[in-house]
């Protein structure tokens, strides 16, 4: 199967452009989001923010409409200081998939995590419209129905996660060369030294504590059971065109190296940075162009120093295992996997159930479903909603 990244296309950036780029962020109040902002605050002339949207987070998002004042938001939640501010900016209500296709809108940055990004990305592709994607969700749920969209609509994919953009980098200028691994490299999260004693007691708070990114509750823990990164492979295989086989994950500490790709020649490219996401989302925001106002310090290697490399354990962290044989049987059941894992972090974080039963949910879940092959819109969203249920009900000590 071939890419999902298209060329893609934008004027060339010479420090001043028509009008600056249009933008509706979904998920403004979250980390991507918030991080998105400061991109558009630095660069003003090349950015503007024409929609934002959000959960329940009314307060904060208060405060972005005062700030940005943009023609649409929406939240999940109803806030008189919400409906105040958007009142006295003029910024009419649109829910996400009307932004995701509104005509004053030049590209959709999706922020939000799980299955809420799904239908507006669908939208905006399928207009042609270029997709700025930081939700893991979308793509694992329904990689093939996104494939559809951008072919029949002739819409675009710019990676944002860290890892996908450092591959979407490496391969710039290589169409036609032939990959032969791609390879993820994954920090290990907070708990990536301790035993399995240690993995028992975990609390909330501990699994919070990430040793290097600053991101949302619910993608810190999944980098702590290392769920994110068997998504991140899912992810790599719809994004850039491989087989499973082709994906691999090696853990690396520094989070420095942010992901390599080997070509047939065996030449491996790489790409480096400081670990600040509003590189990446710079990077799919101004592509084609490196903006001359860089968001993050410099990279200093030999400050660095060292650099450390090592296999992932997925005895210890069976996340990684179950993702990526969620992804190789296809079907519904990485739908099912994401959804199971969205029920199961929930309870997780409200102290109901123990870290080491995450994985156990995930797979008691995964073994009582029956996939459905190629699915459609609305069976991915069935399975999706038949997991989240699944993992609600399940009894932690009965699913081990």
């Amino acid at each position: 199967m071939g890419s999902l990244l298209s060329p893609g296309g934008g004027d060339r950036y010479d420090g001043t452009v028509s009008r600056p780029l249009r933008i509706a962020l979904l998920g403004s109040t979250g980390s991507i989001g918030r991080q998105a902002l400061d991109v558009v605050r630095q660069l003003p002339e090349r950015f503007s923010v024409v929609a934002l949207a959000a959960g329940r987070n009314t307060d904060e998002l208060a405060r972005q409409v005062a700030e940005f004042r943009p023609a649409y938001a929406c939240a999940e939640a109803e806030s008189s200081v919400l409906r105040d501010a958007m009142a006295a900016n003029g910024t009419r209500t649109l829910s996400m998939d009307e932004m995701a296709v509104a005509p004053d809108v030049d590209i959709v940055l999706v922020g939000t995590a799980g299955a809420a990004g799904l239908t507006p990305t669908l939208a905006a592709l399928r207009m042609g419209r270029p997709v700025a994607i930081a939700n893991k969700e979308v793509l694992v749920m329904a990689g093939h129905l996104i494939r559809r969209a951008m072919v029949e609509g002739g819409g675009e994919l710019r990676p944002v996660d860290s890892e996908h953009s450092a591959i979407w980098q490496c391969l710039w200028g290589e169409e036609g060369n032939a990959i032969r691994r791609i390879i993820l490299t994954a920090s290990g999260g907070a708990f990536r030294d301790f035993d399995d004693a240690r993995l028992a007691a975990v609390t909330p708070e501990q699994a919070l504590n990430h040793p290097t990114w600053n991101m949302g509750a619910k993608i810190t823990v999944d980098s702590a059971t290392l769920m994110n990164k068997g998504m991140e492979t899912i992810e790599a295989m719809w994004l850039f065109g491989v087989p499973m086989e082709k994906v691999e994950v090696v853990l690396h500490r520094e989070s420095i190296v942010h992901s390599l790709v080997e070509f047939s020649d065996g030449s491996v490219k790489a790409q480096l940075g400081v670990p600040d996401m509003r590189l990446p989302i710079q990077c799919a925001l101004a592509y084609p162009e490196r903006m001359p106002v860089p968001p993050a310090p410099p990279l200093n290697l030999a400050k660095v120093g060292t650099l450390h490399f090592g296999e992932p354990d997925v005895a210890r962290f069976p996340c990684l295992r179950l993702a990526m044989e969620a992804g190789r049987q296809g079907g519904t059941y990485p739908a099912v996997m994401a959804a199971a894992d969205e029920v199961a972090v929930a309870r997780f974080l409200d102290s109901e159930i123990g870290f080491l039963d995450v994985p156990a949910i995930i797979e008691k879940v995964l073994q009582d479903h029956d996939s459905t092959a190629d699915p459609d819109l609305e069976t991915v969203l069935a399975a999706d909603a038949w997991a989240r249920g699944r993992a609600q009900t399940a009894v932690p000590g009965a699913v081990r």
